[in-house]
């Protein structure tokens, strides 16, 4: 039985197609979704989705956060954004993280709102530059 996984951000449908397994980048870590699994909802981080068909990787994508809804037998990825490994770029990371760390030092302490949501975004800024250097690479088994 496959599962079927969507992805989708604000600016387009990504892809709908039916795997085995998709492996997301959960806030507490990395998650599999798999036919027959309990219903799940989670906070996706800035990390890459890995979707596999028959003990195969199949595809993988890089997220900078979002939702994931998984079911029995079908996958929601509700992402921030989404792009192709390939698309990736150390030096657009690298600049984004120095705005966000420069915005960081401009946060007050009883902001909390924008402390969390400016440290996802550097978080996931990190995660595009250390995935961005494995693609460069051409060391995708680590990812």
């Amino acid at each position: 039985m496959p599962l079927r996984i969507e992805i989708v951000s604000p600016e387009r449908r990504y892809t709908d197609r039916e795997v085995d397994m998709a492996v997301v980048p959960g806030t507490e870590g990395d998650i599999a979704a798999m036919p027959g699994r309990s219903p799940l909802l989670l906070q996706l981080r800035g990390g890459v989705i890995t979707l596999y068909k028959d003990d195969q990787v199949l595809e993988r994508c890089f997220v900078t956060g979002g939702f994931v809804d998984m079911t029995a037998d079908h996958c929601t990825i509700l992402a921030d954004s989404v792009r192709a490994l390939e698309d990736l770029s150390i030096d657009d990371a690298s600049q984004t993280l120095d705005e966000l760390k420069q915005q960081w030092t401009s946060v007050g302490p009883d902001e909390i709102e924008l402390q969390e949501s400016l440290s996802r975004q550097i978080q996931a800024a990190r995660a595009e530059i250390e995935v961005a250097e494995k693609v460069k690479q051409n060391d995708l088994k680590a990812l």
